[in-house]
């Protein structure tokens, strides 16, 4: 899981780099400290469900999800509401082929762990990839550039073997409200700072980045009863669903299974895509973005 033990480094980052009084840096940590206190705990934390998807005997693509708990889909309260079922599934559906889901994403990952999720996903030479990363460096206070060029240089690792990478960039961590007042506004700056440089460090590399705080934000805010989890910080199924809908899009892309088509420079619901050509997926997905 996210590093709920380390929410007070954020505080200490912030009065690092913004010269906050100490006064303000005791309630800061104290926050963090009432927050950690305030987020439950959840009661199902199931393994990753890997195997193919579809199978019709046909030779299967195959998808490697890697990064944090977001990626590891912890919150749902049923396998089949993780990220990387709900995206295999759909992939099996546009390709109308198989697809074999690996899932080497380990939840409480920063992007210094991603670096051995990598080095096992790339033995299995996946043809496409799936990263979630970030919200675990904003806690433990590992730095932006630090953070990006990392990430940069296994976007490269991958795209070395022939694989299409997309990466679902830092979450909002300004929409869980169990993180109180300023602390959240910390935590949500340091999250659109990470996710910037995350999201200029894929591209160089060859990825193709999503910005899951920027698309997806507003309706954690808005809905926070229903995209959160019990334990009021991991997406819940809804959450998921709701990620799983932007980063399809980019998915079917690195995987070239929509000739000609390619995502815009800045952030875009998978609804406008979908809305541009005759596609075959899954029921679930139009409904959300009609």
């Amino acid at each position: 899981m996210i590093g709920l033990r380390t929410l007070r480094a954020v505080a200490m980052t912030a009065a690092t780099l913004g010269g906050l009084s100490g006064a303000l840096v005791g309630l800061l940590n104290e926050q963090g400290r009432r927050a950690r206190l305030a987020i439950g705990v959840l009661e199902h934390l199931w393994p990753a469900p890997d195997g193919v998807y579809l199978d019709d005997g046909g030779d299967p693509l195959r998808l490697a999800v890697l990064g944090d708990s977001m990626a590891v889909g912890v919150g749902v309260t049923h396998p089949s509401q993780m990220p990387g079922v709900l995206l295999a599934r759909a992939l099996a559906e546009e390709a109308a082929r198989p697809v074999r889901l690996s899932t080497y994403a380990v939840s409480g990952s920063t992007t210094r762990d991603l670096v051995r999720q990598v080095e096992a996903a790339v033995l299995d030479e996946p043809q496409v990839a799936l990263i979630i990363i970030g919200a675990n460096d904003v806690t433990s206070r590992l730095g932006v550039r630090e953070s990006a060029s990392l990430l940069g240089e296994q976007v490269r690792k991958l795209r070395a073997i022939g694989c299409g990478v997309v990466v679902g960039t830092c979450p909002d961590l300004g929409t869980v409200r169990p993180i109180p007042q300023p602390l959240r506004m910390v935590g949500h700056q340091y999250s659109v700072r990470l996710a910037a440089a995350q999201t200029a460090e894929v591209s160089r590399s060859g990825g193709v980045p999503v910005s899951l705080g920027n698309l997806l934000a507003p309706e954690f805010t808005a809905r926070h009863v229903d995209m959160f989890s019990s334990d009021r910080f991991h997406p819940s199924a809804v959450g998921y669903e709701a990620a799983a809908g932007v980063l399809l899009a980019p998915l079917c892309q690195v995987a070239g299974l929509w000739p000609g088509w390619a995502g815009s420079s800045s952030p875009v619901r998978s609804a406008a895509a979908l809305a541009v050509r005759t596609s075959r997926v899954p029921a679930w997905l139009q409904r959300r973005h009609a």
